[in-house]
């Protein structure tokens, strides 16, 4: 190419380029003239999925005349104990007596409280006429019914620093109490002394809630681990494992035993049912879902305690999904999109829940439909913008005649079963951190200094 020739190429090229910026600058001047086209309907914040329920739709009429349907409650019973959790039915009093309005009787000490580290988990066991506690950490108290420390006593392993682990549970099977702690150890006391009687490392962390069901003791060991143990020495029956999940709510539900078999509930949302007597797994069923717009929902570990009524297993997680199953085989009946952050109860035809959207819910227990929601506690300092913390809903239970449901925030809230309506507010001066617990027509629970709190 001459010199000439390439000359009238650059400038050629020149040419193109600067017709090209000059086109690109009309384009944008020309959109900068288009008008903004505003999208009509309310403006939402991001958040609100974080704070509200779902908007009823077409089924919102249903749902109202539902609200007014009547429930058959069974008759209220005295209890004398609450020996352990009362997923098993074997330890549960359906409809357990209790006045009102009810009235603070006693707080006790018990030990540490809830701090930044460290949380009471442990709900308080009512045997013999004496109520068990475990605090933050590893002490566990005696108290009398009429207020009285009987004993105290020190659970922590040898060659453990007090404050590295936290969370445990109780429950009590005649004359002995069996403890478990986040250190990892199970311990059997006497339950008319606390003088110690066996120990066994479990390890792994030991938060979970003890079984005690004929000559075995069940519970779960790091999220995914089953254990059965002899009660009279603690050594070890037989053990499964469950699925690996690095995502782990503190604690574990107490196995639930039901047509012979015991169900174990994983921190990766798996319920797995095996032979009480072999350890033989019999079937798997699982509690997995996913809210959308909620970190929690991240975490697919059974919060919502699983409790058997005759042949169906109730149970739920905080990523929204509450299931029914068939306690023999495993098989699903229905699943509700609600999540269950404690205690799922079923009784009189209905399913009670605290959801994971702090709703106390009524659902059918023949579909998991809901009935009616009433709304509790959630975010703490909503008005300063921080939304990081919420307050913890324990509960519900069934006791004379009303829905009783213990908050972290100072109250505790009775409801109506039927309608859902709020029917009283008693103080709890420093916050709930246990669900209430009945016996002897006597509410306890413990609170978040480290008090054992007793109403009537």
């Amino acid at each position: 190419m001459t010199e000439h020739g390439a000359t009238k190429g650059r400038s050629f090229a020149r040419n193109r380029t600067i017709l090209g910026f000059a086109v690109i600058t009309l384009t944008v001047l020309a959109a900068c003239d288009e008008r903004e086209f505003i999208l009509p309907g309310p403006r939402e914040d991001v958040r609100s999925v974080l704070t509200q329920a779902d908007t009823p739709g077409t089924d919102e009429a249903e749902t109202v005349a539902d609200a007014a349907r009547g429930i058959q409650l069974p008759a209220q019973v005295s209890n004398s104990d609450a020996a352990q959790s009362f997923g098993t039915q074997a330890f549960r009093t359906d409809h357990p007596s209790l006045g009102k309005p009810l009235r603070q009787i006693f707080a006790v000490d018990i030990g540490e409280g809830d701090s930044r580290k460290h949380r009471i988990i442990a709900d308080p066991v009512v045997s013999g006429g004496r109520i068990f506690t475990l605090d933050a950490q590893t002490t566990v108290t005696a108290v009398s019914t009429s207020g009285a420390v009987l004993w105290q006593r020190d659970v922590l392993p040898d060659g453990a620093e007090e404050g590295d682990a936290t969370g445990g549970g109780l429950a009590v099977d005649g004359n002995v109490v069996y403890v478990s702690t986040g250190f990892g150890a199970l311990t059997a006391l006497e339950a008319s002394t606390g003088n110690i009687i066996w120990v066994q490392d479990l390890e792994a962390t030991g938060s979970g809630r003890p079984t005690v069901f004929g000559d075995l003791i069940y519970i779960m060991a790091g999220d995914d681990t089953g254990w059965a143990l002899n009660k009279s020495d603690g050594r070890l029956a037989w053990q499964i494992t469950g699925s690996d999940s690095p995502t782990n709510v503190l604690g574990a539900p107490a196995p639930v035993v039901v047509a012979g078999l015991t169900v174990f509930s994983f921190g990766s949302g798996e319920m797995q049912a095996v032979f009480s007597k072999g350890g033989l797994r019999r079937w798997d069923a699982s509690v997995l879902g996913e809210r959308k717009g909620r970190a929690l929902s991240k975490y697919d570990d059974v919060t919502g305690r699983p409790i058997a009524v005759g042949n169906v297993i109730y149970a739920g997680n905080q990523s929204g999904r509450t299931v029914a199953v068939n306690a023999r085989s495993g098989a699903r009946i229905w699943t509700a999109s609600e999540g269950a952050v404690d205690t799922v109860l079923p009784v009189g035809g209905s399913v009670f829940l605290v959801s994971d959207r702090n709703e106390l819910l009524r659902l059918d227990a023949s579909n998991g439909a809901r009935v009616w929601g009433a709304s509790l506690p959630g975010f703490v300092n909503v008005k300063q913008g921080r939304q990081a913390e919420v307050y913890a809903q324990h509960g519900p239970i069934l006791a004379g005649g009303r829905l009783i449901v213990a908050s972290s925030d100072g109250l505790m809230r009775s409801f109506d079963p039927v309608s859902g309506t709020l029917i009283e507010a008693t103080e709890v001066p420093n916050g709930a951190s246990t669900a209430p617990v009945v016996a002897g027509q006597t509410l306890y629970l413990v609170d978040r200094k480290g008090q054992l709190v007793a109403y009537r």
